[in-house]
């Protein structure tokens, strides 16, 4: 291994000695520490230090960097406390994520790191939205993001290197290649050699540098840095290295042949540059063991004060408030009772044309959604408005524009995130249900982002544009969902949702689009979030519903001679209103629960199971239910009227009434 001392001086060094040291050493005693139970995982990156190491020290500590498994290096370099980083691993509440995650899953806006989930890929959409916000604050900033070469497989690799290409984003994308994916050789992951092969077909720089030379990744991503700073372009920056031990501890490292290891382990990073320093005479045994001991104090230390601290004691409310970033709505009202008529895709245009005019840190982004203006024309002349810097139109790549909205948000914007369909919306899904809807809840990071999600049928667009799929989102904590039926209420609560600095989900029904128009005020307003409405009021049962449902509703009631109910429009479906629900079936003592999407583990079952726990005696009938067939959506006119409950509907409340 041949260092390079050029341009550093010993106490560079020397500091960058220690720095390489520290993560080793750490790491040293919490393999000794899981053998005692005393954690109960590790991901050791022994072996892999001088990227890490590396990289955290050629950045500016107010860059954004984004770690994973593996890069502990990152946490010492960038001063984070040891007694914190030993409590996350304790899951203690003095850790990141008071308990609630493990190990490198977490982040510290404060040391300016973003932590990784699971699922390894999807971090590099959020590299994408911090350094698209650097971008538009013109700071002359880069962001580092690391993944490794088993990750490349999946889709996520892909889309944000290719946004991060399409819109010249200064993120270094370092990718450590240490041959294996848990156990599965490079050769059984992807046909070429090596990762730099990859920069061209991107039209990106590509980089190679042997990851275990310390001063070789110092040096190159120091370079790097400096020149997407001041000319934004993303850079590959392939970091050739081994792990030495499992994937994580239970693991092994059976399936690795011994004669690989054994020439990996000749090329030890800390050894190495340990051993190069000694021949220069920079350090000597004396310094050495003078390092050693401080560092080992220092751990001695954090573990001691992270020992003395118990484990968390349960508090129930306090779980349940930290789902989400606090706010306290405050409805806006109109500044003038000026009004005008309006289609419900016009109410939702106003809402984000007013939105971006009141939010300057506002974002939208969607797939032709800039000079085209949507499919629906929703954002028809906003490029002209307000330019394309916060009109952004996006490639075919949905879960790293969502991705991206987040990595926004973590910097300072805001953003609103079309899906052409809310179809599509399966591409992004798990960015929505792991990342926006579990990031504050895990480390305090909200997520302002809202996702638009044009659906439902009746229109005539078969199985891929016509699902009702809320109920998939229904079931995650941390996502708050809304579902207008009118314009009103559309304008409204879009501009609450943007107000808000939480995650929402926007569902907008396509067949109400040009359908539907209300009389609405011109200017700015907020309807609340959480509140119910009743559209019609009556004696012989409550219609429980939202959107389409509450249509279908009313033309039933005026259908049925001598009838009248409650109908009660939820509009907000997470957090739905169960007071409202409450008092509606408390008058009516009869209740139909109505919606679109398919019938079994719709939102309708668990609206039922709750009337059922808690207003049983008030009942006097089962609580109903009418939905779509549980089939995929049909195409043709009179299967897709089949599917739809509309016209089962009359005869069900019939028999509710007549129950």
């Amino acid at each position: 291994m041949r260092f390079k001392k050029a341009g550093y001086s010993n106490q560079e060094l020397l500091d960058l000695y220690e720095q390489i040291l520290r993560p080793r050493m750490i790491e040293e005693k919490m393999l000794i520490l899981l053998r005692q139970g005393k954690i109960s995982k590790w991901f050791s990156g022994i072996g892999q230090e001088a990227v890490s190491v590396g990289a955290v020290n050629a950045i500016a500590q107010d860059e954004f960097i984004l770690p994973m498994h593996r890069n502990l290096g990152v946490f010492t370099g960038r001063n984070v406390p040891y007694h914190r980083l030993f409590a996350q691993f304790q899951g203690k509440m003095s850790g990141f994520t008071k308990g609630r995650d493990r190990s490198f899953h977490f982040g510290t806006k404060e040391h300016h790191i973003v932590g990784m989930i699971s699922h390894l890929g999807p971090q590099m959409a959020l590299a994408d939205g911090i350094a698209l916000a650097n971008k538009l604050k013109a700071e002359n900033k880069a962001t580092l993001v690391f993944t490794g070469d088993g990750a490349s497989s999946e889709g996520d690799f892909h889309e944000a290197l290719n946004v991060a290409a399409v819109w010249d984003l200064p993120v270094i994308f370092v990718i450590e290649n240490n041959g294996y994916g848990l156990s599965t050789p490079s050769r059984e992951q992807y046909r070429f050699k090596y990762f730099v092969d990859k920069g061209p077909a991107y039209g990106i720089k590509a980089v190679q540098v042997d990851g275990n030379n310390i001063l070789e990744v110092h040096r190159t991503i120091k370079e790097l840095a400096e020149e997407i700073r001041q000319d934004p372009k993303p850079i590959i920056l392939e970091a050739m290295t081994f792990r030495m031990r499992g994937h994580e501890e239970a693991s092994g490292t059976k399936y690795v042949p011994k004669a690989l290891m054994e020439h990996w382990a000749k090329k030890d990073p800390v050894e190495n540059y340990e051993q190069y320093l000694i021949k220069q005479g920079v350090l000597d045994e004396a310094t050495i063991a003078e390092i050693r001991k401080k560092i080992k104090e220092d751990i001695d230390e954090g573990l001691e004060t992270a020992y003395a601290e118990p484990l968390p004691t349960v508090n129930q409310e306090q779980e349940l408030a930290d789902l989400f970033e606090p706010f306290e709505q405050e409805v806006i009202m109109p500044k003038t009772e000026t009004k005008s008529e309006r289609r419900l895709v016009d109410a939702i245009s106003d809402s984000l044309r007013q939105s971006m005019e009141k939010y300057s840190n506002l974002v939208i982004m969607g797939q032709d959604i800039g000079d085209y203006g949507g499919v629906f024309k929703i954002t028809e002349g906003f490029v002209d408005q307000f330019g394309r810097e916060r009109v952004r139109n996006t490639p075919l790549c949905e879960s790293a524009i969502i991705g991206t909205g987040l990595g926004l948000c973590i910097n300072g914007y805001k953003a609103v995130v079309e899906m052409q369909f809310a179809d599509f919306v399966t591409c992004g899904f798990n960015q929505i249900v792991n990342n926006l809807a579990k990031i504050h809840y895990r480390w305090g990071q909200n997520a302002d982002v809202v996702v638009r999600m044009p659906t439902g049928a009746g229109v005539g667009a078969g199985p891929f544009h016509s699902q009702s799929n809320e109920a998939w989102f229904f079931h995650t904590p941390g996502l708050k969902i809304l579902y207008p039926s009118n314009a009103h209420d559309a304008k409204g609560m879009l501009n609450a949702a943007i107000e808000d600095p939480n995650p929402y989900l926007f569902f907008e029904h396509k067949a109400l689009y040009r359908s539907h128009s209300q009389e609405i005020p011109v200017d700015y307003y907020t309807t609340p979030v959480g509140k119910a409405v009743l559209t019609e009021t009556g004696e012989d049962f409550s219609i429980i519903t939202y959107g389409m449902g509450v249509h279908w509703a009313k033309e039933a009631i005026n259908a049925l001679d001598g009838i009248s109910a409650d109908i009660l429009d939820l509009r907000t479906l997470l957090p739905w209103d169960k007071e409202s629900v409450e008092l509606s079936v408390k008058k009516t003592n009869k209740v139909l629960v109505l919606h679109e999407d398919t019938l079994i583990g719709g939102i309708g079952a668990e609206i039922s199971a709750w009337i059922s726990e808690h207003c049983f005696e008030h009942l006097d009938a089962p609580v109903m239910r009418e939905a779509s067939l549980d089939t995929p959506v049909p195409f043709t006119k009179p299967l897709e009227e089949n599917f739809l409950p509309q016209k089962r509907l009359i005869e069900k409340l019939k028999n509710l009434a007549a129950y």
